[in-house]
């Protein structure tokens, strides 16, 4: 039965059987087609299993309920040729010829609602059993369930990995494919290298069989006649695929400059749209991945490595990057456009000095100290890499962003970098691209392993805003990818974690003194708690809760599925709520235990978990283990758990705190500036046209707020640049022109919204839409 769910109110689901195997490396080899706005090319997955890998029982196979002539049937092998159609196709030309052309099972439907014609007989996935009528009568299959949306599957096969020269000088068994891969993944850390080159060998092997699959809305199934367990179903496998232009997890667009670009934005589907994987959290793997593109454009990737172009013939280019931090795949990041590095005008040799970049095979490779993760070459034990402040970081952009790049950005991330340093300790993540993405991203940042997004929003004005932003990012690298939450309903544990620690990195960047630092981050307390007011107001109660699966957070079914409550919501992107209480239950925690204290406690809780996956009870017990008795009254992880994660509102103990709280002096002179500037606006006065576009660049949303508020009709081409140009903050502004019921402000929301709407991610045109109409 497939599984359809209302994106405006539904859960996601995660429809990948971890429970019974697991993909341990991805190797993916793709070409990016502009023209065609598709990505197409082959995926191997290798696979691990275990003794717990049996056969289930009968109460989770899904039986048969239509006619034996109808039931549950897949895509059975047939003989066709998937023509070459365009003569652009990279793969023609680079020697990939025996994935263009294939032997067997490959109707290419991509132009139809489903990947195959049979949609009406797709099976149900809700275990990983099937048992139906398939011509081997009495036989139950094993049936592996990847998550896959929005993708055209041409073909699935086995991967003869026994066929690779040399194999059998790390193999005891040569002939046995799934023992090779079984000896493959568990490699010790220190063959990473040797590891890697024989994971790319095996994903160039000739296939030795086709597999049957079948998709749905959400899921790709596969299974291989006779393989009745995961320990029989093959250990390497290679899907040929493609995408579609409308796919959910990547956006083909325009950069600033105009330039037709295509990047990953962070979609609620997470990475399905963009090639078949295990989603779970639980599911943490490592990739390599070849990319190839017109040679006029940049590939940026989550990968360890600054990848250099290959020049290939007739105008490509091939880009190369690989991970060896297992981390979940929907992590795996990329963009693809015409961008530009952006350095600075004088470079230090100081600098270059501090981010030399330490490989975890060098020499000086030794343990420092035992990490609890699954083995693989962690920084945390290399003794060069734990006291590097500052890590190599490379910056793109389009060309005609260089000036506010070097004005702006540039100069902030060695001090953000090295604060980080300061505060955390080892930055879990060797190297750091970033890149200012389109106008259409919707958020102002997005951190994945070795690259962060950043919204060209952030490059206006003063540094406050880049440098605040820029530390929120590079928190992520701790809080958020070396250290994930086991379930994603618990966001807090990123991004409380992420708002929390900007504040202290930026202070540290700044350089302040301490009673700076505080009166700063009373300030930016302040601004968040009437925030926080005004979005418990303005959301069902049911979003505002930190742990809405209670005691059955983590829980995941027997198969290993699970659903995020509230995951296609599109309001949910706009939330702030687990920002925020995130952030004040930290605070909180902060001031209960001392300041030093805490931060002291909190490097050490980074190097137990970095590399794993935790629930809030993880970090809770372990805090309150490091808080003497007498600091700790009525405090525990139950009453924390009831007061601030499983309830909505805003905790008791954060409104007696905020009721208290006495104005510091530098919201005092704030408070007095707004008054100050509230009675100069009263005036009746002249202003200059270049006064007020130097106004307008430098606190532009600000400037857009009080247009609208102040009906100003003179600027309303300000905000409707904004919009356009700004769509990270600009969403919330369409609310502040729908409010005041004025109609030629509602005129102008709709008209910005029509000029842009084809541009927009898809939660945001939702939101914005909902608003307008």
């Amino acid at each position: 039965m497939d599984i359809k769910l209302d994106p405006s109110r539904d859960d996601l689901p995660l429809m990948a059987n971890t429970s019974h195997i697991l993909v341990k490396h991805y190797v993916l080899d793709l070409d990016v087609d502009f023209e065609s706005q598709i990505i197409e090319g082959t995926i191997v997955l290798f696979f691990e299993s275990g003794n717990r890998f049996k056969k289930r029982s009968s109460s989770t196979e899904i039986a048969c309920r239509s006619e034996p002539n109808e039931a549950c049937k897949f895509r059975m092998p047939e003989p066709c040729q998937i023509p070459v159609t365009d003569t652009k196709t990279f793969s023609s030309k680079i020697g990939y010829n025996d994935f263009v052309i294939c032997g067997k099972g490959e109707k290419d439907t991509s132009g139809k609602d489903g990947n195959h014609d049979n949609q009406e007989q797709a099976s149900g996935i809700s275990s990983s059993k099937y048992c139906c009528d398939t011509g081997n009568h009495g036989s139950e299959e094993f049936l592996l369930v990847l998550d896959c949306c929005d993708l055209s599957v041409l073909k699935v096969e086995e991967v003869d990995v026994a066929a690779v020269p040399g194999i059998e000088k790390f193999t005891r068994s040569p002939k046995l494919r799934n023992q090779i891969v079984r000896e493959l993944v568990a490699l010790p850390a220190d063959r990473w290298r040797e590891q890697l080159d024989y994971y790319a060998r095996c994903s160039q092997a000739p296939g030795c069989g086709e597999l049957l699959f079948d998709t749905d809305t959400w899921s790709l199934q596969i299974r291989k006649t006779g393989a009745q367990t995961a320990t029989d179903f093959p250990h390497a496998i290679r899907i040929r695929y493609r995408t579609k232009p409308q796919g959910r997890s990547v956006t083909w667009t325009s950069d600033q400059s105009g330039r037709p670009c295509v990047y990953t934005v962070g979609s609620p589907i997470n990475n399905r749209a963009l090639f078949p994987c295990q989603e779970p959290p639980v599911a943490m793997s490592t990739w390599q991945a070849t990319i190839r593109a017109a040679a006029s454009f940049v590939v940026l990737m989550s990968g360890e490595n600054s990848a250099k172009p290959t020049q290939l013939q007739e105008g490509y280019s091939s880009w190369h990057y690989y991970v060896t931090m297992p981390m979940p795949a929907s992590t795996f990041t990329i963009a693809v456009g015409s961008w530009t590095e952006m350095k600075p005008e004088i470079c230090s040799s100081n600098d270059l000095a501090t981010e030399r970049s330490f490989s975890p095979s060098e020499a000086d490779f030794r343990y420092v100290g035992v990490c609890g993760h699954m083995e693989y070459p962690c920084r945390f034990q290399n003794a060069s890499a734990t006291t590097q402040k500052i890590i190599p970081h490379r910056v793109f952009a389009p060309v005609c962003l260089k000036g506010a790049c070097q004005e702006t950005l540039l100069p902030l991330i060695p001090p953000c970098l090295s604060a980080a340093h300061s505060v955390l300790g080892t930055h879990p993540f060797s190297r750091l691209d970033i890149l200012i993405v389109p106008a259409n991203f919707s958020s102002l940042g997005m951190a994945s392993p070795h690259i962060v997004f950043l919204s060209q929003s952030t490059l206006t004005g003063m540094s406050q805003l880049c440098g605040t932003r820029l530390c929120h990012e590079i928190a992520h690298a701790w809080f958020g990818l070396a250290i994930g939450a086991r379930d994603w309903t618990e966001e807090w544990l990123s991004e409380g974690f992420a708002t929390h620690l900007e504040d202290v990195f930026w202070a540290k960047a700044q350089q302040l003194a301490p009673h700076e630092a505080w009166e700063q981050q009373e300030l930016r307390a302040c601004l968040r708690w009437h925030r926080l007011q005004d979005e418990v107001q303005n959301s069902p109660e049911e979003m505002q809760v930190l742990r809405p699966n209670k005691e059955k957070t983590g829980h995941v079914s027997d198969s290993g599925s699970s659903v995020i409550r509230h995951g296609l919501n599109p309001e949910k992107v706009f939330m702030q709520v687990h920002y925020l209480k995130g952030y004040f239950l930290l605070r909180f925690l902060a001031k209960r235990l001392g300041e030093d204290t805490y931060f002291s406690f909190l490097r050490k809780f980074v190097h137990t978990f970095h590399g794993q996956l935790i629930l809030s009870q993880d970090f809770l017990q372990m805090l309150l283990e490091n808080i003497p008795e007498e600091k700790r009254p009525e405090l525990s992880v139950g009453n924390i758990f009831r007061d601030w994660l499983e309830s909505s509102g805003i905790p008791q103990a954060l409104q007696r705190e905020r009721q208290a709280r006495a104005e510091c002096g530098l919201a005092r002179q704030v408070s007095a500036e707004v008054a100050k500037w509230v009675r100069v606006n009263r005036r009746p006065r002249k202003r200059k046209r270049k006064d007020r576009e130097e106004v307008f660049e430098k606190v532009r949303h600000r400037w857009c707020e009080l247009v609208v508020k102040h009906k100003y009709t003179k600027a309303y081409r300000d905000v409707e640049r904004f919009l356009q140009e700004d769509q990270a903050m600009g969403i919330y502004l369409y609310g502040e022109l729908m409010l005041g019921e004025d109609p030629r402000q509602q005129h102008l929301a709709r008209r910005c919204f029509e000029l842009s709407r084809e541009q927009m991610d898809r939660s945001s045109a939702e939101v914005v839409a909902e608003m307008l109409f």
